[in-house]
């Protein structure tokens, strides 16, 4: 459905990034954007299907390609991606040129990613300007990063009980932090491992009944805080 395109960064540089247009734009308001974060794997076909998706259920969407063309399926690689990735660099100039590039005609836009682009999901809501709301898939930032409690769009969250990475207490934490700051994040919790929103993944961590559930709770949320 999609394809590639080069979206300009604020600093004038270029991202390229997976384009997935709803198919059946409303002639009048337009569509409502989001901007899909990648896992630590790179932009792969998983992230390109989840691009589609959305913009089946209504969406333009951007996926930037974070590590420029680089892609893995092994996990100490995928790790050393991650490490070498800028991640200010990544929020601010990656994610908010697409984030100004679908704002283009007044579209609210959202922000979405898994694992370590759940990080960068909490990083861009907290960091990146013009956003209206973000979901995030079982990935948190450093504080230091990014701190939960200074969100201030309305927030996501989704999270696995048996997440040994993205913990049940690195997830309460979370909430409690926002809480705390007088918001109202939206929290789900899911009898599952991480990563079981990947259905790349079948034999390893997906679960079909979880993703299900925080897809229809997905497209929901967005339905409710991106309307054109």
């Amino acid at each position: 459905m999609g394809q590639m395109i080069e979206v300009s960064r604020p600093d004038g540089g270029k991202t390229p990034a997976y384009f997935a247009k709803n198919p059946e734009p409303n002639q009048r308001s337009g569509s409502p954007g989001i901007v899909l974060i990648q896992e630590w794997w790179g932009l792969n076909d998983h992230i390109r299907g989840v691009a589609d998706r959305l913009a089946a259920a209504g969406h333009n969407v951007l996926a930037p390609d974070l590590y420029r063309g680089r892609l893995t399926t092994l996990a100490d690689e995928a790790n050393h991606l991650m490490d070498g990735l800028d991640f200010a660099d990544a929020t601010q100039q990656d994610i908010a040129g697409c984030v100004i590039h679908l704002r283009e005609g007044g579209s609210p836009v959202g922000v979405m990613g898994f694992c370590m682009g759940g990080a960068l999901t909490v990083a861009a809501a907290v960091l990146v300007p013009g956003l209206s709301a973000a979901v995030c898939f079982y990935g948190i930032p450093p504080k230091q990063v990014a701190d939960p409690a200074r969100i201030r769009i309305p927030f996501m969250g989704h999270f696995a009980t048996l997440d040994t990475w993205c913990t049940p207490a690195a997830a309460a934490s979370l909430e409690a932090d926002m809480r705390a700051a007088g918001q109202s994040p939206e929290i789900h919790h899911y009898a599952a491992q991480h990563a079981f929103f990947n259905d790349s993944r079948r034999a390893e961590v997906y679960d079909e009944a979880c993703a299900s559930l925080a897809w229809t709770r997905t497209i929901e949320f967005f339905a409710r805080h991106l309307k054109t």
